[in-house]
């Protein structure tokens, strides 16, 4: 299954000795964890840190801040097997409700929302 995810993150919370110089760039390596089925009170589904190393987690270090928050704002549809077993979804009797009430449907977009997957 794929989610759409919206991260927000407060940049002053960075800890910028934790930022890594690379051929191409600087790079800050983050954590997330997601619920993409339930909200905490402020309708968000999980949060955002930077990441810790293996060491630093064996050797019981501080966590890092919590730098922002997660929300899911999008959940694709059936997955890959539910789709080769022609499981059905009711995508098709929704696609024919949309057309006949002249909502816009249009397959050949591949994220429009209608048989791809519903809004969170």
């Amino acid at each position: 299954m794929k989610v759409g995810i919206n991260i927000s993150i407060d940049v002053t919370k960075i800890d910028k000795a934790r930022l890594i110089e690379g051929k191409k760039g600087v790079y800050l390596d983050l954590t997330t964890f997601v619920d993409i089925d339930e909200k905490d009170k402020y309708d968000n589904n999980g949060f955002v840190s930077q990441s810790q190393s293996k060491e630093e987690r064996e050797a019981g270090a501080e966590k890092t801040p919590i730098l922002g928050n997660v929300k899911v704002f999008w959940k694709g549809g059936e997955s890959r097997e539910q789709r080769a077993q022609g499981y059905d979804t009711g995508l098709d009797a929704a696609r024919e409700a949309a057309k006949a009430e002249g909502g816009f449907i249009d397959e050949d977009i591949p994220f429009a929302p209608y048989g791809k997957g519903e809004f969170a």
